[in-house]
């Protein structure tokens, strides 16, 4: 698959560590020039450009957007990948918490792809690929306004891909399994018994570990390749059977 992006410019929000980092490797490896729009840009992949970016403020998006064709030329592809984790019941979070996070999940995802749509109409390849998660298609304990969150973004994701089929733009979402990323890292250091945490995390998943974000990279690049035309209003589950499979217990 290499070249596929050949001539292509991508912005990735959240494109500074994670699985958005990782998506800005893989897109770089397949030719492509990338963006990172990011609060924090600074771990930035070698060979994007890197734009300070807050999803959560219209007019920083506005302006990330603007430098993303000022500097490269045009924008090809948007992936929304920027977001926060949450926990706790319906119960656990007050109505600020609620609002921050949607704020950020959903509204973010809006905002970029609000500010994209003019260039990437002009695109002959137009995609945006939205980071999902296996919380928006299965029930999770403590995670009520997490999965909230990317429920939204799921159906956003079908939504969008109606909307602009007409215009050439194929919209598309992921939704990872636990992924082995900074944020999971900082929720295990503040488990009791950081070991027995993941590996109950990796016991969830069928395959027995955690997702990598290279994993999830690899599918977030197929959804946006110009190769994957006939592709749009889906999501690609990469959780190692978590969503689908019913095994037996391991003996």
């Amino acid at each position: 698959m290499a070249g596929d992006f050949d001539g292509l410019v991508a912005a990735v929000t959240g494109g500074g560590s994670g699985i958005g980092a990782a998506v800005v490797r893989e897109l770089i490896a397949q030719g492509a020039r990338v963006a990172v729009l990011d609060l924090n840009p600074s771990g930035a992949p070698a060979g994007s450009l890197a734009v300070r970016t807050d999803v959560a403020d219209d007019g920083s998006v506005r302006d990330a957007v603007a430098q993303v064709e000022a500097g490269l030329g045009r924008l090809d592809v948007l992936v929304n990948n920027a977001g926060i984790g949450a926990q706790g019941t319906v119960a656990d979070n007050d109505d600020a918490e609620w609002l921050r996070v949607l704020d950020i999940n959903l509204l973010g995802m809006v905002r970029a792809s609000r500010a994209a749509l003019p260039a990437l109409r002009r695109s002959p390849a137009a995609a945006i690929v939205n980071t999902g998660s296996i919380a928006a298609t299965a029930g999770l304990p403590q995670r009520a306004l997490y999965s909230a969150s990317k429920g939204a973004v799921l159906a956003l994701t079908r939504a969008m891909a109606a909307d602009h089929l007409a215009e050439g733009i194929r919209v598309n979402c992921v939704n990872p399994g636990t992924a082995d990323t900074p944020w999971i890292a900082r929720l295990l250091e503040r488990a009791d018994d950081p070991a027995a945490e993941r590996a109950a995390l990796e016991a969830r998943q069928p395959h027995g570990r955690l997702v990598s974000a290279e994993e999830v990279a690899t599918a977030v690049a197929y959804l946006a390749s110009p190769r994957s035309g006939s592709t749009t209003g889906t999501s690609i589950a990469v959780d190692g059977g978590m969503h689908e499979l019913r095994l037996r217990p391991r003996s």
